[in-house]
């Protein structure tokens, strides 16, 4: 009898480290313990009022409208004219023809927009750049499809701009390898909250486009920043791909919708795609989110993000304090919800297995608090995944907390290493 099992390709795919880290949280909660949750990229609020009555409203509606049947594979038209008129008011500069309704699809989250991108853009084989620090389902997604992945080093602080991008083509020339057929970005990044000015971003769009390179911008965390300038890749690129989420500003983490703007050569593509792989989005989040433009909704909203702010700023100065750890080790914060934390290797004794990923285990067991060792988003060459932390600061409360038991804690993991050491 012949066996049979999971495919090479699922077995190829790392976990996502986070969602790990989340179910043993959620585990220790079972059992009774108080867990401070700062591991998992979502708001600590909800939905807003609006958005959250009108899901009740249109379930509890006459049956005609209550049904929440199949919606065209691109999305509700109403929703997608609301998206491309955020598009015309929030940025300058954008050509109205890139932005038009016939342009914007509506996903299954972020998530399902990334799967149609990848399979709409890239051949198994196919050459995508990715950075070196970046969001851990880029690699594992594109990995699953047979996509080869070009880490390419972060700058100093914490970018990847069209210098490293120069960089890494030539590099790639010098050694014989192939050239590169994409790159995805995301800007406000996670982990590292590093943003790209608006010229950083209008040079990457400019060099993509003279090198064929596809660029795939993840502004998911766009509404989310602090004192820089906001940019989208369709003001500077004709080609781009421009990714989006509710899950973020729009605190809708668990509704599962998202959206697209496509250039004209994928929009067949990702409508075939979209039928084939998901039909449509989910029509109730779909109908909800029309309110998220509404004035009592985005005043809602940017209460989140002072929210936001406030969490990040106090994270950033408590991580002051702590004087092993370095300034310069800590990413500037500069949009998201996350601080990202590099222990250097005076902290850590990987030899010995010490390095983040046990200073996270022990952190939860211990003290109840959940952050998420960097293994989750680095190369997994560069050796310092096992150096760095992320901190999801999306509640004010919750973090505080979590901050005070990790000040706690902190003593006793340096003495481990220290002693580790001798």
């Amino acid at each position: 009898m012949s066996s049979v099992g999971p495919s090479d390709r699922s077995r190829s795919v790392e976990s996502f480290k986070v969602m790990d880290v989340l179910r043993r949280a959620n585990q220790l909660e079972s059992e009774g313990r108080t867990i401070h949750h700062c591991e998992v990229g979502q708001p600590e609020s909800g939905a807003p009022p609006l958005v959250a009555r009108a899901a009740v409203a249109a379930l509890n509606g006459p049956p005609g409208q209550s049904r929440m049947g199949y919606t065209d594979a691109f999305g509700l038209v109403p929703l997608r004219e609301k998206i491309s008129e955020h598009y015309r008011r929030k940025y300058s500069g954008v050509p109205s023809e890139r932005i038009g309704t016939e342009r914007v699809v509506v996903t299954t989250g972020s998530s399902g927009g990334f799967l149609l991108a990848f399979t709409a853009c890239f051949d198994a084989g196919d050459a995508v750049a990715i950075a070196s620090s970046g969001y851990p389902c880029y690699r594992n997604i594109l990995q699953a499809l047979g996509c080869e992945l070009a880490n390419v080093p972060v700058s100093e602080e914490f970018k990847l701009t069209a210098a490293e991008l120069r960089k890494e083509i030539r590099r790639r020339k010098d050694g014989g390898k192939k050239k590169l057929k994409g790159l995805i970005l995301s800007s406000p990044s996670n982990p590292t909250g590093a943003m790209l000015s608006v010229e950083e971003l209008k040079e990457l769009c400019e060099f993509c486009e003279e090198e064929g390179i596809r660029f795939l911008s993840d502004e998911i965390y766009h509404g989310i920043s602090y004192g820089k300038k906001e940019a989208t890749a369709l003001s500077f690129s004709s080609t781009a791909v421009v990714i989006n989420s509710f899950s973020k500003y729009y605190s809708m983490s668990g509704w599962r919708l998202g959206w697209m703007v496509l250039p004209v050569d994928l929009l067949d593509p990702i409508n075939v795609l979209q039928q084939n792989m998901f039909i449509n989005a989910p029509t109730i989040s779909q109908t909800a989110a029309m309110q998220c433009w509404e004035d009592d909704t985005i005043e809602e909203l940017e209460k989140h993000v002072a929210k936001y702010r406030a969490s990040r700023e106090f994270v950033l100065r408590e991580m002051e304090t702590i004087r092993e750890i370095s300034a310069k080790n800590v990413a500037p914060a500069d949009g998201g919800f996350y601080v990202y934390v590099d222990l250097g290797d005076a902290n850590v004794c990987r030899e010995k297995g010490l390095g983040s990923t046990e200073m996270c285990r022990q952190l939860l067991e211990k003290e109840g608090v959940a952050f998420t060792p960097g293994t989750d988003f680095e190369d997994p060459a560069n050796k310092l995944g096992d150096r760095r932390f992320r901190i999801s600061a999306g509640g004010t409360i919750t973090v505080k907390k979590a901050m005070e038991l990790f000040h706690h804690f902190w003593p006793t993991w340096v003495k481990l290493v220290k002693d580790a050491k001798k």
